[in-house]
């Protein structure tokens, strides 16, 4: 037995040493930094332990993680966007906030028909770096997958009749008499084109959907015969003008932007506004003939709940300013919050339809957007 341990003392000894200054250098560090601890972490995940041994290799690190030199540059210049009219209001507000915050960089804005947004990119070929639809559709028609790989569904609206102080029967009209105004020949009103803006096609929706409820045969013709077509302008923000001056009497509207605008108007039955996805099976009865994406061509639009659709070209020229700000703007707290206190309900969180499409998101946009099935929606 004594013969053994002679044998095997000096294994013992060198191994208890070994022992010994290891734990005497981790006495020595002290309690492991921030950065220390993240490494550490991070490489126990990724590998099963911690992979840099050696002090400086490791200080080195950390400090480059502490003191943020991981960071990239700040984003700087243009980023140009195309937009629907009816989102002029609140993104004008989250401009003037972003800028603020980001110095460097100008956001471009240029509104139009949500389609006619779409034809500059696709027809026109005009650079972009951020597309906002009224309708997500005009997205998935003109932009996927050629031009755009997502589409994020961030909002919803409501179509509302305006007028002002001066409109014709503004004190007698209302939700149950509204349809009748309408028909009066003494009354002029007006709507966005249907080919160019999505509140021109909604707006024929509405008419259409108002027949069904009210159960009057024949009302949508009626209706349409009491509008002449010099009372259609390619944006329906365009017809404000017109109500302000007194030159027109009514126009079909989004909520949003008659509250923008503190116009007076009539709140639409949800059967009929559009706006309130649970009534889809219902609005699916409206169908409407718009020009198509090629010249000649026609395409039949149903209908369905309003929702508004965001994406980033494919070809954007300023990307990571444009993935800056589109999650500025699907932030709750940031751009949502401004589109609520500006009558617009948003989808908090905004979401899309599919897994893969969530994979094809920007990983800074990733945390603001869930997969919501469309069979839930529609």
């Amino acid at each position: 037995m004594r013969k053994t341990w002679r044998k095997y003392s000096w294994m013992v000894l060198f191994f208890l040493g070994i022992i010994l200054l290891f734990s005497t250098s981790a006495i020595a560090q002290g309690a492991p930094t921030a950065g220390q601890k993240v490494i550490r972490s991070y490489e126990t995940k990724k590998y099963g332990r911690p992979l840099y041994q050696d002090a400086s290799v490791a200080k080195g690190l950390e400090e480059k993680l502490e003191n943020g030199l991981d960071k990239k540059p700040a984003i700087k210049g243009k980023v140009i966007i195309f937009h629907a009219g009816s989102l002029a209001l609140p993104l004008y507000k989250m401009e003037r906030v972003f800028e603020a915050a980001h110095p460097g960089v100008d956001i471009v804005r240029e509104a139009a028909g949500s389609r006619n947004c779409a034809r500059k990119i696709v027809n026109l070929h005009r650079p972009c770096d951020i597309m906002f639809s009224s309708d997500y559709s005009v997205i998935d028609t003109f932009l996927i997958p050629a031009y755009a790989d997502f589409n994020i569904r961030f909002a919803s609206n409501q179509m509302v009749l305006c007028y002002t102080d001066q409109s014709l029967f503004h004190k007698k009209i209302n939700a149950k008499n509204w349809y009748r105004v309408l028909q009066d020949k003494r009354v002029v009103w007006g709507q966005g084109d249907p080919n160019v803006d999505p509140c021109g096609y909604r707006t024929l929706m509405v008419l259409q959907l108002a027949e069904r409820y009210y159960h009057i045969k024949g009302l949508y013709q009626a209706l349409l015969k009491n509008r002449p077509l010099k009372n259609i302008r390619p944006k329906s923000e365009a017809l404000l003008a017109m109500l302000q001056s007194g030159d027109m009497d009514y126009a079909w509207e989004y909520l949003s932007v008659a509250v923008q605008h503190h116009l007076r108007f009539v709140r639409l039955p949800d059967k009929i506004n559009l706006g309130n996805v649970a009534d889809n099976a219902f609005y699916r009865q409206a169908v409407v003939e718009i020009s198509g994406k090629n010249p000649g061509t026609v395409i039949r639009k149903v209908g369905r709940a309003i929702t508004y659709g965001v994406t980033i070209l494919k070809k954007a020229p300023n990307r990571d300013a444009a993935i800056a700000f589109l999650r500025y703007v699907l932030d709750p707290n940031g751009g949502m919050k401004i589109l609520k206190a500006m009558g617009q309900p948003p989808f908090t969180p905004a979401w899309v339809p599919t897994k893969s499409m969530w994979q094809s998101l920007p990983r800074q946009l990733k945390p603001e957007v869930i997969v919501r099935e469309l069979a839930s929606v529609l």
